[in-house]
């Protein structure tokens, strides 16, 4: 498995709705950043919810790092002609851990199967490039122990450290107990870089613990 991934620019859950006109008939997009196929059939209920009186909300997801996950929905068009065209354009995109639903007014002009196929890839095209594409990686988390009158302190020294070799140091939360956890994150082969940086930081006081990996992005 790869150590990143392409989605939209968007934080989970979030995303961009967009319309498209073609022939009179409305393609009304809402492109989404989702993590589990819940999510991703949650959305789409709600768009089948909320324009019940169209008669298609069509739709598309792709889940997961590698994409494994990926499924569509004519809903009541021509066989192959919505739900697999824009799972097209994700893929042709390399998107994962998004879904799109195009919900249709019909305006009175049949457009046939192949200018359905068009608009249905266009209307999910015109969401992707509005939202934008981001990437995800897969990076360490260590934990950084400070004492508590540190604390503020060393956590924005953090905020704002990159390292020499261009590398950003995400803060991934502070845990409060004994002393301040500060946990960070970042991409794999760096970590002996950040213990450097620490070090220089901290005139030798300060190391970092690995304590486990998560996708950043």
């Amino acid at each position: 498995m790869s150590d990143h991934f392409l989605t939209i620019d968007a934080a989970p859950g979030h995303g961009v709705d967009v319309e498209l006109e073609i022939k009179r008939s409305r393609f009304i997009t809402r492109l989404r950043r989702v993590t589990t196929e819940d999510a991703a059939r949650a959305v789409i209920e709600e768009r089948r919810a909320a324009f019940f009186d169209a008669r298609h909300n069509c739709s598309a997801f792709v889940l997961g790092p590698d994409a494994r996950t990926a499924r569509s929905s004519d809903d009541g068009e021509p066989a192959g002609t919505a739900g697999i065209p824009m799972l097209q354009v994700l893929q042709k995109n390399a998107l994962t851990d998004v879904v799109a639903v195009v919900t249709r007014y019909f305006g009175g002009i049949k457009l046939g199967a192949g200018g359905l196929v068009r608009a249905y890839s266009d209307a999910v095209a015109q969401a992707v490039e509005a939202a934008g594409i981001r990437t995800v990686r897969l990076c360490r988390v260590l934990r950084v122990d400070v004492d508590f009158a540190q604390a503020g302190a060393v956590e924005d020294q953090l905020r704002g450290l990159v390292l020499p070799s261009g590398e950003a140091v995400v803060v991934d939360g502070v845990e409060w107990s004994d002393r301040a956890h500060i946990h960070v994150a970042v991409g794999a082969g760096h970590e002996e870089e950040l213990d450097v940086a620490l070090a220089t930081l901290s005139a030798g006081t300060l190391n970092a613990v690995a304590v486990g990996e998560r996708w950043v992005g």
